[in-house]
This record gives structure tokens, sequence and C-alpha cells, in this order.
């Protein structure tokens, strides 16, 4: 490795100590603004439609991370949500979705590339229904998402919060029901329409 690489490497590790030490500093209620974008996952379970999760993105605290969100569930950019499954659900912690790549957990691909680094970690996992990008480590964002479903506090600084589900949380609660505490899904989960309102 060269000095360049070396010096590199201790600025990106130096720039994410630096925004682990901001995170979470914003509650969800604070960061809630009547101009943020809203949109919508409609879920089916076993190919049985059983309703709308409402999710607000925090446009105003992390633009770039919410647009990748947007996008993905508008499917402009000719890819996105629409199809896609939960692959992993966790009752008391996650519903994880978003790998549109693989379905499994190990691809994904975001509207800026293959990954985007995490763009900073001010929202709190303050309250169930916060909606946070999964990651395999840092600065390390795809398409891959969390929907949570109990106060996951011990996520902050690790994983970029940028949206709350304000509807349709008993929704999300249904999906929880499917999952395992290893992660398996018993009944396929899957959005089968989204977009924004």
């Amino acid at each position: 490795m060269s000095n360049h690489d070396d010096d590199q490497a201790e600025r990106i590790h130096s720039e994410h100590d630096a925004l682990v030490k901001a995170a979470a500093t914003v509650s969800t209620d604070t960061a809630h603004c009547d101009s943020n974008p809203r949109v919508f996952l409609d879920i089916a379970i076993g190919e049985i439609p059983c309703g709308r999760i409402i999710i607000e993105l925090f446009k105003n605290y992390v633009p770039k991370t919410a647009e990748n969100f947007r996008a993905l569930c508008t499917g402009e950019k000719g890819y996105g949500y629409k199809g896609n499954k939960f692959h992993s659900i966790v009752p008391e912690f996650v519903c994880q979705g978003g790998d549109i790549t693989r379905e499994n957990g190990s691809g994904g691909r975001s509207i800026y590339g293959e990954t985007f680094p995490d763009e900073n970690f001010l929202i709190a996992h303050d309250k169930p229904g916060v909606v946070s990008m999964a990651n395999m480590g840092p600065n390390n964002n795809n398409s891959q998402f969390l929907l949570t479903t109990v106060t996951t506090d011990w996520l902050n600084g690790q994983n970029v919060a940028f949206g709350l589900v304000v509807d349709g949380f008993d929704v999300v609660k249904k999906i929880e029901g499917q999952g395992s505490k290893s992660g398996e899904v018993h009944a396929k989960v899957i959005i089968a329409d989204c977009g924004q309102l």
C-alpha cells in the first residue's frame, strides 16, 4: 500500500469517526417536516395483499440517502423495489429488504452506483418504525434497508437512519410475524407496488 493509500484510508476513518461522534443528535420528531417526501410500499404476504406502509423520508437531514430510497420506490432509474422481497426478518428487531440484485442480502444497487458512503448518523433510532440503511460495514450503502420494529438505539452511529413509518405500522408488524430468530422468512413477503405520494 502506498503512502497515498495510507493517507486516504486514514482520512476515510477520521471522517467516519467524526460522523459517529455526531450520531443520534436529532430525534425523529424533530426531523419531521411537512415538505419531506413520502413514499409507499404495498405489501403482499404469500401473494395476498396485506396493506400499505407510508414512510416520511428525512430529506431535510439526509438528502442523498432519502433520494436514493425515493427513486428506488418510484423505479424512475429503470430499477427499484417493486416486486422485491424481504429476505431477513427478525422479530423484535428489524425487517430487512431491498436487495434488488440477489434478494438474499448479499447484493443491492444504489442510484449512485454499486454503493455510496454514510451520509451522516444524525437521526436517532429512537422509536419503532425508523427506516435505515442496511450495510456491510462503514460507507457501504446500496439499496438494502431496515424497517425497525422496536427502538434500536444500538444502531446509532452504525446505520444511517433516513425515514419513519408514519402510517401502516400494523403492516410492518404483519411482516414481522413472518420472521424468526435466525432471520429466516416463513412466507414470502414482497413489495407488490411502491412509489411516491
